[in-house]
């Protein structure tokens, strides 16, 4: 099982970006879906997470400016993120749990992929 985030990039405070969550040897659609962050000299932090069945959750910080989806048809899993700050500059992941999984704990998520770095200038 690979899981890959792309879409990463440097921007500027207020622009936005969208991450993508591509996976081989599993099928995202049937799985819970965490996108996870990582900032220098951090700890890695849950940003988002979608269940199976929809259920969405975020963290309060992103709340109102992220959001996560699904595209069902090509096994998919987005992170829009609108009104960069600064303080969203960190490597970005996803990580795939059961599909009854939902909140940050880190511990439930199986696999995770290769980060996208994310960098948003003031």
């Amino acid at each position: 099982v690979q899981l890959q985030a792309s879409g990463g990039g440097s921007v500027q405070t207020e622009d936005s970006l969208r991450l993508s969550c591509g996976a081989s040897g599993l099928i995202l659609n049937n799985v819970a879906v965490g996108w996870f962050r990582q900032a220098p000299g951090k700890e890695r932090e849950g940003v988002s997470c979608i269940g199976s069945n929809g259920f969405t959750s975020y963290r309060d910080s992103v709340k109102g400016r992220f959001v996560v989806s699904r595209d069902v048809a090509k096994d998919t899993v987005y992170l829009q993120m609108n009104s960069l700050k600064p303080e969203d500059t960190a490597i970005y992941f996803c990580a795939s749990a059961g599909p009854g999984v939902s909140g940050f704990s880190r511990s439930k998520y199986d696999h995770w992929g290769q980060g996208t770095q994310v960098t948003v200038s003031s």
